[in-house]
């Protein structure tokens, strides 16, 4: 049986406006992914083929896990949701979040996304048709296969996996945390689903502080 094993990247700037600010590792970002790639290396997890997108916190974060020259794929990249804040609010008036607002709009930008009445620099079908491309890709029976990749990419994923409507994947990306460890089951039948969310390397108390969702 073969695995694939998903990894969000660690915790970035999350004071950003935009992606470009956005897109890099804080100190705690940082610290999670070293303590992830400690948690693997401690529990004998190698891999045969290790993948990262090519957005510097995928990097950044695979390089602190140990893996300094992954296979960078770009279909493993996050949907550009700052860019699909800003369409909802000029289509919809919908004002873009604060912290604690995402749970009610997440599920606005899934929706109004998927029925094509915003879009950022892709549409909700390009988005799906490139992450699942690469689930296929990484989809190989017998093989172990590592994905540092980003939380929409891994509720794409999952919305593949489990048949979830728009709603639904959004309800699944909110819990996420940074540094969060996936697991899919590669099997003769296909892919299945066989863990979400683990976060073992951020368990103990002294670490509470590291469980971040951004």
């Amino acid at each position: 049986m073969g695995e694939i094993i998903l990894v969000r990247h660690g915790q970035a700037n999350s004071d950003a406006k935009d992606e470009e600010s956005y897109d890099r590792l804080s100190e705690l970002g940082h610290q999670q992914a070293r303590w992830l790639g400690a948690y693997m290396a401690s529990q004998g997890m190698e891999f045969d083929e290790v993948l990262a997108g090519s957005l510097r916190r995928h990097r950044e974060t695979a390089a602190g896990m140990g893996y300094d020259s992954p296979q960078i794929d770009p279909r493993l990249n996050e949907l550009d949701y700052f860019n699909l804040g800003h369409a909802l609010e000029e289509v919809h008036g919908v004002p873009f979040p604060g912290p604690d607002d995402f749970a009610t709009h997440a599920p606005q930008i899934m929706e109004a996304w998927h029925k094509a009445e915003i879009m950022g620099v892709e549409t909700f079908a390009s988005f799906e048709n490139r992450v699942t491309s690469v689930l296929r890709k990484a989809t190989q029976p017998g093989r172990k296969v590592l994905c540092v990749t980003s939380g929409g990419v891994i509720g794409m994923i999952l919305r593949s996996l489990l048949d979830l409507d728009p709603t639904r994947m959004a309800h699944i990306l909110l819990p996420i945390y940074n540094s969060s460890i996936h697991r899919i089951h590669v099997t003769p039948h296909g892919p299945f689903l066989a863990g979400f969310n683990a976060i073992p390397h951020l368990e103990s108390d002294d670490r509470a502080h590291g469980r971040t969702h951004y």
